[in-house]
């Protein structure tokens, strides 16, 4: 691995102190490193944990709390785990300082997970806050650095990045004084400051983010999460099966399940999306977007666990909301991708509706009483079939008629 700086690193991998200059975008073989794998598996110990409070919510007929909760403690995952990415694709430098700071964000990720608990179930926030605030201070450090490093406006981007995480922790801090009731009214505040630092840092100079090194953390955080939700799936069929011995109820559960998944990793994998992202234009609304994506596949696994639960007689909702527990977050994960990059590289009507279609049939699968997730896991199989068939017919076509154009 090479160094920011185009120096060859030390036999041990890494140099003990390095000039943390930005890297090229044109890098060849930039690939992820350990770190950064080590980082997004610890990351998902936190993604587990909202989707374990989820179940409780929904299974005990709180959806609505339970929604909102999610929502709120996965932003939080979401948005350290973005930022620490697109930081290390401009400035990975892999020496000691930055191995250490990034350490300390996950500790300070695996504190966050400790507090999900009290945040969803008392709206008791401190130890989750204090864990976002560890990540999000060892980032500044990074920005720091990275300021030190950098000459004119590349030190101004450096410089407004940690100001502005600097001061959106200040407020997260201050949140934490706040009147319980008025907390669920300042966060959206907090968050809508946290979400513009990027924007204004980054207003007038791109920070050197390399595109096929971005696409690839995201379909490794992607591959994560959803190997999660099939954890967390295959946990819950087993334990009911143990528990209630109801395997005629489960197996089409099971087997629905699986199909989505499988079809999700079909989906999301299809299209080449590093080729689109030239510039920020492209890239801040993908990268943004995929907080529905992430959110969505976690959610999945949170589902299948409470139409387990409703299935063997331990959910006290509906078949309706026990059915759109995984239709739901089905749909917005189809949707999500076909919006973010599928849409991009699909021609014709055909190709283009196919996954929209596919979002509403699966909501419509919700309604099939008793067979929801297998109806669900069907309907994903069939676009799948559809796309490869789809994607196939248009390459016999180019070579049966090539194109006369020189």
């Amino acid at each position: 691995m090479t160094s920011s700086a185009g120096q060859e690193s030390e036999a041990d991998g890494y140099a003990p102190l390095r000039h943390m200059a930005p890297r090229r975008r044109d890098e060849p073989h930039r690939a992820a490193t350990p770190l950064e794998l080590f980082f997004d598996l610890c990351f998902v110990v936190a993604v587990a944990q909202a989707g374990a409070q989820l179940v409780h919510a929904v299974a005990e007929g709180r959806p609505g709390t339970g929604f909102v909760g999610y929502c709120f403690v996965f932003w939080g995952v979401w948005w350290a785990w973005m930022n620490f990415t697109w930081f290390a694709s401009a400035y990975d430098c892999d020496d000691v300082p930055y191995r250490i700071a990034t350490l300390i964000q996950i500790a300070g990720v695996l504190v966050y997970a400790a507090g999900v608990p009290r945040a969803f179930n008392e709206n008791d926030w401190t130890i989750a806050v204090i864990g976002y605030l560890m990540m999000r201070l060892a980032l500044t450090t990074q920005w720091l650095r990275a300021a030190a490093a950098e000459t004119d406006a590349g030190r101004t981007v450096a410089l407004t990045y940690a100001a502005g995480i600097a001061l959106c922790q200040a407020a997260w801090a201050a949140l934490l004084l706040a009147p319980q009731w008025s907390r669920h009214w300042l966060f959206p505040i907090v968050v809508a400051a946290e979400l513009l630092v990027p924007l204004i840092a980054e207003r007038e100079r791109e920070t050197p983010w390399h595109a096929h090194h971005i696409v690839e953390r995201y379909g490794l955080f992607t591959l994560i999460v959803l190997g999660e939700t099939m954890s967390a799936s295959t946990i819950a069929v087993q334990s009911a099966i143990d528990e209630h011995d109801a395997i005629g109820e489960l197996l089409p559960i099971a087997v629905g399940g699986l199909l989505i998944i499988f079809s999700a990793w079909w989906i999301y994998f299809a299209v080449p999306a590093h080729e689109r992202l030239i510039s920020n234009r492209q890239a801040l609304p993908w990268g943004y977007g995929h907080v529905l994506v992430f959110g969505s596949a976690a959610a999945l696994g949170a589902g299948m666990e409470v139409a387990v639960e409703h299935a063997v007689g331990t959910a006290r909702i509906s078949t309706v909301a026990a059915s759109a527990a995984v239709t739901v977050p089905t749909a917005v994960f189809l949707a999500t991708v076909w919006l973010l990059h599928s849409r991009h590289f699909k021609h014709g009507a055909v190709q283009q509706l196919t996954l929209p279609v596919a979002a509403v049939a699966i909501l419509g699968c919700t309604f099939v009483d008793g067979w929801a997730v297998l109806a669900a896991g069907l309907v994903a199989t069939a676009t799948v079939t559809a796309g490869v068939w789809l994607t196939c017919r248009d390459r016999a076509k180019k070579i049966v008629s090539p194109s006369s154009d020189p």
